[in-house]
């Protein structure tokens, strides 16, 4: 499908963009997050860029988002974008 993929690193850079703002309110760092959430600080940064490899959008799986949700204080809708992909 073309552009669909432009879709999806918007989607994961934006996803990216309300975690750091999420962690920023928080006032913790990307380790402290990381660890707290019980994933790498590599995976971490690499959500706050919104990729998992480098060419290939974010796609953080339901455990790790739930996860970050909880030690950022946020709803799962918080750092979820509003305007869902298709495709």
């Amino acid at each position: 499908m073309p552009g669909s993929t432009d879709v999806w690193e918007r989607y994961a850079r934006e996803l990216g963009v309300r975690l750091q703002r999420a962690r920023a309110a928080r006032g913790i760092s990307q380790e402290r997050a990381a660890y707290a959430a019980g994933i790498s600080v590599f995976t971490y940064r690499k959500l706050e860029k919104g990729e998992s490899n480098p060419g290939t959008p974010a796609n953080p799986r339901l455990r790790t988002l739930i996860g970050l949700c909880e030690v950022l204080g946020v709803a799962p809708a918080d750092l979820l974008p509003p305007d869902l992909p298709t495709g």
